[in-house]
């Protein structure tokens, strides 16, 4: 029996029955390339270690679009700390689709697509199920990315400190013997120049010469004391003081000084600080010279802060000035012995090395904060003094 065939327009019928099916397909494929591409874009940008991250999210944020169903009515935005990242014509939209940026369990921005125009309703809205997987991946991205570059300064920093407590380690070794050197042949200068100042019938203008002897040897004498104190060769006192009391003994100091070169200070003492332990000549000698930098970098006057505040576990005393400031580099060098950005015979550039040398040996921290033209604020954070525990009466 011969088999008939299909008629014209069943062929027609059943070609037409395939094609939908073919072109969804075919749509579908298209779709997953796009995000495929997107995903991939996205981790070549990442990648780019010498890129800052906002450079690399204004990038992420352009290959985002593309990615979607509409590309031409889709715009993208991320938000991240703060900053926000879009592209061109991006407005809130009541078509918007987003994911959240969590980093280490914390939200810290937010990745968001929107249409500008309306579109017929898919799994989401007018978006695919597929892209809400994107766009979570996207976020996720931006979040491995921001872990990543976070634990790249953390490691940069901490081998920083390395470097830098080496540093001081091999010129606390030196300045020690240097100051056991010097402290001989000053002493014995010293006292000579005072021998020979006591004779009588001295012409001025020896006097003069051996005044200048004199005034240089204590000199050269005070910068000897700050080396032995950078290396910390005498162990300091310990009893529990109030940063008031500091202030209070430390000011006055500099308060002369200050007068002569305009300079007004103020005083914001937070009342009933806890106590620190500490050697109060040391946390003296730390304020004074603050203070006394402060003043420096003030020629043409200004006002110099000195704040004491409770934060936390630890007491802060903070010196604000509003002088000349420094740059980010030099900021980093500043606890370093010798180094100075006065100028030749103003400074011996061991002021702020002895301060981070009492505050250390205090178990507290130094941190400084400046900018050029617009004055530098120094903080020390000392750990507080736990509270005295009562001593129970007779029963």
């Amino acid at each position: 029996m011969r088999r008939r065939k299909a008629s014209a327009g069943g062929r027609a019928a059943h070609r037409m029955r395939k094609e939908p099916a073919r072109d969804r397909t075919l749509a579908a494929l298209v779709e997953r390339v796009k995000e495929l591409t997107c995903l991939h874009g996205i981790a070549r940008v990442a990648g780019q270690h010498d890129e800052p991250v906002p450079v690399i999210l204004q990038k992420v944020v352009g290959l985002l679009p593309p990615a979607w169903q509409y590309p031409e009515i889709a715009h993208a935005r991320i938000v991240l700390d703060g900053g926000t990242y879009v592209t061109s014509g991006f407005a809130p939209m009541d078509t918007t689709q987003s994911a959240d940026i969590v980093v280490r369990g914390h939200t810290r921005g937010q990745v968001e697509v929107a249409y500008s125009e309306p579109r017929p309703a898919a799994d989401e809205g007018p978006f695919l199920k597929e892209e809400r997987a994107l766009i979570d991946s996207v976020a996720r991205e931006v979040a491995a990315l921001v872990v990543r570059r976070t634990t790249e300064e953390e490691r940069a920093r901490l081998q920083e400190q390395v470097r830098h407590a080496d540093r001081l380690a091999t010129i606390g070794q030196l300045s020690a013997g240097v100051a056991h050197e010097l402290n001989e042949p000053l002493a014995t200068m010293l006292g000579f120049a005072q021998l020979c100042r006591k004779h009588p019938g001295l012409p001025v203008s020896v006097v003069a010469d051996l005044d200048k002897i004199i005034a240089a040897n204590l000199h050269a004498r005070e910068i000897v004391k700050k080396l032995m104190l950078f290396v910390r060769e005498r162990p300091p006192m310990r009893e529990k003081i109030g940063l008031q009391q500091i202030v209070d003994e430390g000011l006055p100091f500099v308060e002369a000084r200050a007068a002569k070169t305009d300079v007004r200070i103020r005083r914001r003492i937070e009342p009933n600080l806890p106590a620190v332990h500490g050697d109060p000549h040391q946390l003296v000698q730390v304020l004074v010279n603050l203070a006394v930098n402060a003043i420096q970098a003030m020629p043409a006057g200004g006002a110099l802060t000195v704040e004491a505040f409770a934060e936390n576990d630890s007491v802060v005393l903070a010196v604000e000035d509003q002088g000349v400031g420094m740059t980010r580099q030099a900021a980093e060098r500043v606890f370093e012995p010798f180094f100075t950005t006065k100028e030749a015979g103003v400074g011996t550039g061991l002021g702020l090395s002895v301060v981070h040398g009492i505050v250390t040996s205090h178990g507290g921290t130094v941190r400084v904060e400046s900018e050029p033209g617009k004055g530098s604020r120094f903080e020390v954070r000392l750990p507080a003094a736990p509270p005295a525990t009562p001593v129970p009466g007779p029963p």
